[in-house]
Parts: C-alpha cells; sequence; structure tokens
C-alpha cells in the first residue's frame, strides 16, 4: 500500500499551516454556495413563509434583490472560519493519525481514524465558533428588512460588534450544537475520506494523483452532508437567533429542534439539503485536494529538493 510520506515527515506547524491554507483556498471557491445554503435552512423561521422554493431560486432570488456580488457576503468570515478552525481540526487530525500509525507507517483502524475526527473537529469548532457565528450573521443579513439588519462591515467589525453590544460569551452562541456538528462531519469526512483512499489504492486501479482525491472526497462528502445536516440547521438557526422583549427566541438546541419540527416539520432537519452538499461536497474535494498538493510541493521542493 503506498505510503503518505510527505505528510509523516512534515512538522507538526506545517500540518497546521497547510490545513488552514487549503480550507481557505476552498472557501474562495464554495462561499456563494455557503450563503445559499444558511438562507434556505434560514427560511421560514417560526412558521413564517419559506421564501425559496429550491435552490436555484434562492440563488436567482439574491442576485436579483441584492447583487452578484452579495454571493459573497461573509467571505471575510469564512475566510476566519477556516483559518481556525480548519486549521486546528486538520492540524490535529494528521498529527495524531500519523502517531498512531504503525512503523511501517500502517495507518490505524477505521474506528480510530473516526474517534481521532471527533475529537479534532470538537476542539476545531470550539477555537473557531466565533469566526461561525459572524458568517451566519453576515449571510443571513441580506433576508431581513432594512431596519433590522446588523450591517456588519467585516468580520472583525462583527467580532467587535457582538463582543460591545450582546457580551464576550454571544461570540460562543451555538459551541456546543457547533462542536457536535463539527464532531459528526469529522468523524464522516476526515475518517471516510482516509479509509475511502486507502480502499482505492488497494484496488490497484489508483494512484496518488488528483483523480484518487477528488474520488475520495465526493464519497466522504456525500456521507458527511447526510449524516451532519440536522446539527448543522440547529447550529444556524441558534446562531442567528435575536432576542424577543428580552427573551431569547430559542432556549436551547432541545427548544430549537422542537419548535422546527413542530413548525416546519421532520424532514426540514435537511433543509437545503443541495445547496449543503454542492458547497460541502466541492469543499471537501478542494480542500483536500489543496492539502495534499501543499504537501506534495513541501516534500519536492523542500523535503526532498
Amino acid at each position: 500500500m503506498a505510503k503518505e510520506q510527505p505528510s509523516k515527515s512534515s512538522p507538526g506547524y506545517i500540518k497546521f499551516l497547510f490545513g488552514g491554507s487549503a480550507g481557505m483556498s476552498a472557501t474562495m471557491f464554495v462561499q456563494p454556495l455557503d450563503l445559499v445554503k444558511n438562507r434556505m435552512q434560514l427560511s421560514g423561521v417560526g412558521g413564517g413563509k419559506k421564501e425559496y422554493r429550491s435552490s436555484f431560486h434562492a440563488l436567482q432570488t439574491i442576485v436579483k434583490n441584492e447583487g452578484f456580488f452579495a454571493l459573497y457576503t461573509g467571505l471575510s468570515a469564512g475566510l476566519l472560519r477556516q483559518a481556525t478552525y480548519t486549521t486546528t481540526r486538520l492540524g490535529i487530525y494528521t498529527w495524531s493519525i500519523n502517531a498512531l500509525s504503525s512503523e511501517d507507517g500502517t495507518p490505524p483502524s477505521f474506528i480510530v481514524k473516526a474517534l481521532v475526527g471527533m475529537l479534532a473537529g470538537a476542539g476545531g469548532s470550539f477555537v473557531g465558533t466565533p469566526a461561525e457565528v459572524a458568517l451566519v450573521r453576515m449571510t443571513a443579513d441580506g433576508k431581513l428588512p432594512p431596519e433590522q439588519r446588523r450591517n456588519y462591515k467585516n468580520v472583525f467589525n462583527a467580532l467587535a460588534r457582538v463582543t460591545k453590544e450582546e457580551g464576550l460569551f454571544t461570540l460562543w452562541r451555538g459551541a456546543v450544537p457547533t462542536m457536535g456538528r463539527a464532531m459528526v462531519v469529522n468523524a464522516a469526512q476526515l475518517s471516510t475520506y482516509s479509509q475511502v483512499k486507502q480502499f482505492l489504492l488497494e484496488t490497484g486501479y489508483f494512484e496518488e494523483n488528483i483523480l484518487l482525491h477528488f474520488c475520495s472526497s465526493m464519497v466522504s462528502g456525500l456521507v458527511t452532508t447526510v449524516a451532519s445536516m440536522p446539527v448543522d440547521i440547529l447550529k444556524t438557526r441558534i446562531q442567528n437567533m435575536k432576542t424577543i422583549n428580552g427573551k431569547p427566541e430559542y432556549s436551547g438546541s432541545a427548544d430549537a429542534l422542537f419548535k422546527l419540527i413542530q413548525n416546519e416539520g421532520f424532514f426540514a432537519l435537511w433543509k437545503g439539503f443541495t445547496p449543503y452538499y454542492a458547497r460541502l461536497g466541492p469543499h471537501t474535494v478542494l480542500t483536500f485536494i489543496f492539502l495534499e498538493q501543499f504537501n506534495s510541493l513541501y516534500a519536492k521542493y523542500v523535503l526532498n529538493p
């Protein structure tokens, strides 16, 4: 079986650097899909009218009402989220898998990969929650009436205003469902990617190249989408909620779940499935492709010049 020597030989800080850089590079391509996904997940909040009939209708409506560049609203928050969340999770995961591999390079079992992925996701999501809160609010702002919009200028303005207007700990609002989502995402995404990649290599029909990374990523993205969407929509609702008459819209994750199912039905937990997978699939593909290419270039020009 092929061994991933660049990953095993790179210093720890390089793993963290490449992880964040890969996530940020991928976000540049998929930010519009993240915005559409968040808008659809917030459509019909509180049993109100659903603004969008489909992902395509949502995309059309946003461009028509707010302009093309509105699709990149919240890009600064998306990049900061990757710089914090993805740097931490991929760095921890890569380092841990290398540490747990046997001396001959054989990786740990699928169960171990899944557990490591969950821990890496929990740690990364806690670090990245403030940027996540800013991202959800910035991408949702355009659907609100003008007088209710927050109008954050950029992610740093958002973080500063949230701290000043709502308190420091509001930056970690929804941290529990965010960490829960990240544990599901990483257990599915990272472990599935590693396992599928290993399986494809062992068939003899694939070798270490972009086609292998693409196929592994698409399978990983599909599994991750199905598993993580219910937690993701709860996270989005909680992070975007407003205080009404001094009382939060939801008292917690269980309350948000109950109200969502009561008002919109059980399958609303997968609302926005198409843009979610359309965003997560390519983001997974691009993240791992960038990560693998960074590792290959580092090995070629730094480790073995």
